[in-house]
């Protein structure tokens, strides 16, 4: 049956990273469908003009002020391109008139301002950066509810929830599950995890990621983070976002109704799959990039529950959701900061969550009524985060 529905005009922010490049796959997929008409990166200006001559893109953002100067003068993006810079150069592009979706895959907090002016202007946001909602969740959902924008959540795992959900109503949810590999780490014995380096923490069993989620998946900071997001999505309270170990990370959410009843999404471990279905929505299409499941094959689905004292993580994350305010920003910020020194080689494995729990028992959490005062929660977050590690050196 020949595609009916519209193009869909797209926006890519964070192009060069493993969501940009899942979303390349997918867009050069289904070029009937899929039309790429501005990419935007942190600094990998070589890569982006790569991507850009690929797919005829001619408006292109570079965050970084080196980078945007040398891609401008370097004469290997198509004649015509038109170049934005900075964050103002994001936001621009992120309101681009003829893009009707902007998938946001920007790591940290440079995508809120963009992500903010795209939804006001009442775009289509595909959502695969999970800091927005959990530094800013209150102010990102009601301006989503004036202006009347969608949110399609492209995390594999709120995607999965998204696609459970549909037809049901709201109320009749009792809770969601989401599903954690473990990590690499997860069959570690425990004293072992003291000498965990980070060439061992990014050696993850099923998925292919950037270094910072790699290491969150090791803590399960990253589930943490998502059970956080998954409340604000959904509109659930705390204590209806679980988790639960999952090894073969083939089975990506249960949702569990009023009756008792069940429903989950499979789907092979690949990031094809919800970004093509948040890129389509409420279409769907053949995937031509990963092979789907083989029913044929025997194989088995496991599940068991997070073990508090390997991932301590997970419930600092579930205490700063029922705290609410400005917790979840603070759990944010710390773990960041950890994570990167711990990358870095200046701190080891277990000072993650370490550094996490120190920083939530000292920064106090706030209501905020404006975006200042999360910016202000994280920044002094991250300063006693880094003054933590410093000192346990």
């Amino acid at each position: 049956m020949a595609n009916t529905a519209p193009k869909r005009r797209i926006v890519l922010l964070g192009a060069t990273g493993s969501i940009g490049e899942n979303t390349l796959k997918v867009v050069a997929a289904h070029r009937d469908r899929l039309e790429l008409v501005g990419i935007a990166a942190h600094g990998r200006h070589a890569r982006l003009a790569e991507i850009a001559r690929e797919f005829g893109v001619r408006h292109v953002a570079l965050y970084d002020d080196k980078s945007f100067a040398a891609a401008k003068s370097s004469g290997a993006f198509p004649a015509g391109t038109k170049f934005y810079g900075g964050l103002a150069g994001l936001t621009e592009l992120a309101t681009l008139a003829e893009a009707d979706t902007v998938l946001v895959a920007v790591v940290g907090t440079a995508g809120l301002q963009p992500a903010l002016a795209a939804i006001a202007a009442k775009k289509t946001i595909a959502l695969a950066s999970k800091e927005l909602l959990v530094m800013a969740g209150k102010f990102v959902m009601a301006a989503a509810r004036a202006s009347g924008s969608a949110l399609l959540p492209v995390d594999s795992e709120h995607n999965a929830v998204f696609q459970c959900l549909e037809g049901h109503r709201a109320s009749d949810v009792r809770r969601i599950v989401l599903t954690a590999s473990g990590g690499a780490f997860r069959d570690w014995p425990l004293e072992r995890l003291a000498t965990a380096t980070p060439v061992d923490a990014l050696k993850h069993p099923n998925w292919a990621m950037g270094p910072k989620i790699t290491v969150d998946s090791a803590t399960l900071a990253n589930k943490g983070l998502e059970l956080i997001e998954a409340q604000w999505l959904f509109g659930l309270r705390a204590e209806q976002c679980q988790a639960v170990l999952h090894a073969q990370s083939i089975v990506h959410c249960l949702v569990e109704f009023s009756d008792g009843s069940m429903l989950t999404q499979l789907c092979p471990p690949s990031m094809t799959f919800p970004i093509q279905h948040a890129l389509l929505h409420p279409h769907r299409a053949p995937s031509s990039t990963v092979s789907a499941l083989n029913l044929e094959k025997i194989f088995s689905l496991d599940f068991r529950p997070v073990e508090a004292a390997r991932y301590p993580l997970l419930g600092l994350a579930q205490a700063a959701m029922a705290t609410g305010g400005t917790a979840p920003a603070i759990y944010n910020a710390a773990n960041e900061v950890a994570v990167a020194e711990f990358l870095a080689g200046r701190a080891p494995f277990l000072a993650i969550s370490q550094t996490v729990e120190q920083v939530l028992a000292r920064v106090p959490s706030t209501e905020p009524t404006t975006l200042d005062a999360v910016f202000a929660a994280d920044a002094e977050a991250r300063a006693h985060a880094a003054a933590f590690l410093h000192t346990a050196r």
